[in-house]
């Protein structure tokens, strides 16, 4: 007995000390060693240097990340929805022969050399982009080579169903999820996501996603991130088909928090369909009950009239927003915002630029005494940093939210349940100025506390580093996951 309780001492000495290692690993190493040595516990192990930016980071959201008083039950989703075909970019541009040339944007895409040509302008930026193809049998023969290809595969796509995706992953939370859903789609949706039979149709619409990594090289050609460039030639999710059936399936579900997303598909349709269609779905909005809040995903847009039109009638029927750094400023051009003169974002975006433009957009179209706006809610992503801007008293646990987007951005890009902080590196700005416009404050990054804070007229801005993935294993919808993890985390007030 005696024996056993000296073991037991010893083994609780140890597994004390060994806490002091892992808790103050800055202590002087001299005084470790004594204190160890004391003990006779055996050798002591070796010194332990200060963690890295990294895993302190990681550490410090772990402990900011906090679920909300009053969570979602219910969540419904729409309206876009396909199969995603991923592959390498380069390989399949090579497979149909082509060669890099000068890149050149192009706003719908009419053949090979369009195609080509855009998603050189693109990888040469390391920016996202999604492109509608015009010429279906062209499409439908790139598609099949793509197929062909051995390492592309197959994942749910579309924004909404992404989106829906992610929330299902809580099990707690039941999903509907309105779209053009055929076989295969309906295959690789989780068991949790509910589709309603209106939404089921016999054929899949397939949008194929070329990726690159940073640092690949395409003859002179060279990225300076990982990323992808989208195109399809996707008529129901372009004319939004799916409307009706997602609003018509609201009033039985009864969620208590809506996602809409697809606007953007409508690209390729007619101005005439363009603005009949933004009628019909402020009208379907505006049916639903007071209370339930409204989020809108943008994604990647080149028709300025019709980004115009979202901006002045959709965005003051919605309550949140989510948009990455390219529709931020696509945004702020259409609409006559500020900083609107910037042809593109040259590097990193400027934090005190997009604080300028998310504030204009809360301010001049967002919830006011003289204005009867339902936003009150935008959550920024762009690849080292996320930035969460909400109008004071509408909403809870922003802290937490807007953390959960970006550890989620994290573990998503590098495949991993939880941060692995020798896979990740932090890029975001060490320093920089909350406003462009006026006199903001200087802030300086600390790891230890990486969600920082301030307010600005009757707006709350919530900034946090992202660590991005040194190697990321998939970048299609990780804006989808942290605007959807950013939402899970989140809380509204209710309306008084």
């Amino acid at each position: 007995m005696a024996l056993w309780r000296g073991s037991a001492y010893a083994g609780f000495l140890a597994l004390a000390v060994g806490c002091v290692f892992l808790l103050e690993p800055e202590l002087p190493g001299s005084a470790l060693r004594s204190l160890w040595s004391s003990l006779r516990l055996g050798p002591a192990p070796a010194a332990l240097g200060p963690a890295s930016p990294e895993s302190r980071l990681a550490a410090a959201w772990d402990a900011l990340i906090v679920q909300p008083a009053r969570r979602w039950r219910r969540v419904a989703v729409g309206v876009n929805a396909c199969v995603d075909v991923v592959l390498s970019g380069v390989r399949l541009l090579q497979a149909l022969g082509l060669r890099p040339g000068p890149g050149r944007d192009h706003a719908v895409l009419h053949s090979r050399n369009d195609l080509e040509e855009a998603f050189v302008h693109f990888m040469g930026r390391g920016a996202a982009a999604e492109r509608f193809f015009s010429d279906k049998e062209a499409f439908q023969d790139i598609a099949q080579v793509a197929s062909a290809l051995p390492a592309a595969q197959h994942y749910v796509g579309g924004n909404a169903a992404l989106i829906g995706q992610k929330f299902a992953a809580n099990t707690d939370l039941k999903v509907l999820l309105c779209g053009p859903v055929g076989p295969k789609l309906h295959d690789l949706l989780d068991d949790n996501v509910f589709v309603p039979p209106e939404s089921l149709q016999e054929v899949d619409e397939f949008h194929l996603i070329l990726e690159y990594q940073a640092g690949e090289e395409w003859g002179q050609l060279k990225a300076p991130h990982a990323n992808r460039f989208i195109f399809s030639h996707d008529l129901s999710n372009g004319a939004m088909n799916a409307l009706e059936v997602f609003v018509s399936s609201l009033e039985e579900f009864q969620p208590d928090l809506v996602v809409l997303s697809g606007l953007h598909m409508m690209e390729g349709q007619s101005t005439e369909l363009q603005r009949r269609r933004l009628l019909e779905v402020v009208t379907s909005i505006s049916d639903i009950p007071t209370g339930v809040p409204v989020h809108l995903e943008l994604a990647s847009m080149t028709n300025r009239e019709l980004m115009s039109s979202i901006v002045h009638q959709v965005l003051p029927a919605v309550a949140s927003l989510g948009l990455n750094e390219q529709e931020l400023l696509f945004l702020s051009q259409s609409a006559s915002g500020p900083h609107s003169s910037l042809s593109s974002w040259n590097g990193v975006p400027d934090v005190g630029v997009v604080s300028d433009i998310l504030f204009w957009i809360l301010k001049e179209h967002g919830r006011s005494e003289s204005r009867a706006s339902d936003l009150t809610r935008i959550h920024f992503h762009t690849l080292v940093y996320h930035i969460l801007a909400t109008v004071d008293g509408h909403w809870a646990n922003q802290l937490a939210a807007v953390a959960a987007g970006a550890r989620v951005a994290a573990t998503q890009a590098c495949a991993t349940e939880t941060i692995d902080a020798s896979r990740v590196s932090l890029r975001a700005p060490q320093e920089f100025v909350t406003s462009r416009l006026e006199v903001g404050s200087r802030i300086v990054l600390n790891p230890r506390e990486p969600v920082v804070a301030w307010h600005r007229e009757g707006v709350s801005f919530h900034f946090t580093p992202v660590l991005v993935c040194k190697d990321p294993v998939r970048t299609v919808g990780l804006g989808d996951a942290i605007s959807a993890e950013g939402l899970f985390y989140s809380e509204v007030h209710p309306r008084s």
